[in-house]
């Protein structure tokens, strides 16, 4: 089955790495606090986006987002250039969010949060629908959200976080291995047994209902 036929479709403005990206990087090491707004405001939507969807609560993610542009803010200085400075956030991201489902472990917390307010951006990443579309359709599309959803949250961790680089995000298995440390072929391995049980997932729902 292509990626495609998973309805997670590859982020469409992601922020790209440009020729003004050191230079931008160089304003905000020298403490200026206009470059920084807008470091911000070019990476805020997908670090929003792929928390929620590692963590499976919206307001936990506004939470993280917070905490990663102050570490962004903090340790910018050792960002060395050796990966675009996107692959570099997505890694503050994960381990953000990873460190956060470990407290929400010691506390008993196992279970994800039902993520139930999908904003119209997260719809548009998960299923495309056209501007006429019947009431039919969309209620139908927002069903195919609502068991994406679910079914994203029944993946351990590890591989909920790089099927949402790949299949959301756009990133290459060279980019994910960058961004979380490892082999590109154990980030390839890892994609596939994550498309599987995101496969399984879908087809529970669908059995489940009446």
């Amino acid at each position: 089955m292509a990626s495609g036929e998973l309805a997670l479709s590859t982020a469409e403005s992601r922020p790209a790495a440009t020729a003004a990206e050191p230079a931008l990087v160089e304003r905000c090491r020298q403490g200026d606090a206009e470059a920084f707004a807008r470091l911000v405001a070019l990476h805020e939507g997908m670090v929003l986006n792929l928390a929620a969807r590692l963590l499976g609560d919206p307001e936990e993610a506004r939470d993280i987002g917070q905490d990663v542009f102050l570490q962004v803010y903090r340790t910018l200085g050792g960002f060395q250039g050796r990966s675009t400075l996107r692959t570099w956030i997505y890694r503050i991201v994960v381990n953000q969010c990873r460190n956060r489902q470990r407290w929400w472990r010691r506390r008993r917390r196992a279970a994800l949060c039902p993520l139930e307010d999908i904003s119209a951006a997260d719809e548009a990443r998960l299923a495309t629908a056209s501007a006429d579309e019947s009431p039919f359709e969309r209620l139908a599309r927002r069903e195919r959200a609502r068991r994406i959803e679910s079914a994203l949250g029944a993946l351990s961790f590890d591989h909920r976080a790089i099927l949402l680089l790949r299949e959301v995000e756009g990133l290459t298995c060279e980019e994910i291995g960058t961004t979380l440390a490892l082999p590109v072929g154990t980030v390839k391995s890892r994609l596939s047994r994550a498309r599987d049980g995101l496969r399984r997932g879908l087809g529970r729902e669908g059995e489940e209902r009446p």
